[in-house]
């Protein structure tokens, strides 16, 4: 290979990791781009959102909400999982046993409702 035709292969292939680095940098700061994990992440947070609104609608649903609420306000807040848990709300419709986490999340839209 000439010296000539040398030298611009290797500028070629720097010039092609230097705008591969250029533009991960670019995607992952301003374009949006999101690792496997950060996704995985955001997917069980969505997810989890969603299973607290249902455990939400679920105890707002019974007949007696009000008066289950009042007895959920006067519990201690680490009671309050404990109480969701015993009243299966956190139990997602098909499931056989639920997350510790729907309850946690769940009281802290049950509490949002105490508050109005």
């Amino acid at each position: 290979m000439k010296q000539e035709t040398a030298e611009k292969v290797k500028y070629g292939v720097w010039g092609l990791i230097c705008g591969a680095i250029i533009a991960m940098i670019i995607g992952f700061a301003w374009g949006g781009w999101k690792t496997g994990g950060t996704a995985q992440t955001m997917k069980e947070e969505a997810v989890l959102a969603s299973q607290a609104a249902i455990c939400v609608a679920q105890f707002i649903s019974q007949p007696n909400y009000e008066e289950k609420l009042k007895e959920f306000a006067e519990l201690s807040s680490w009671k309050r999982a404990e109480f969701i848990e015993k009243g299966g709300w956190d139990k997602m419709p098909g499931q056989e046993k639920a997350d510790y986490d729907v309850s946690r999340a769940c009281v802290e839209g049950l509490k949002l409702l105490i508050k109005k």
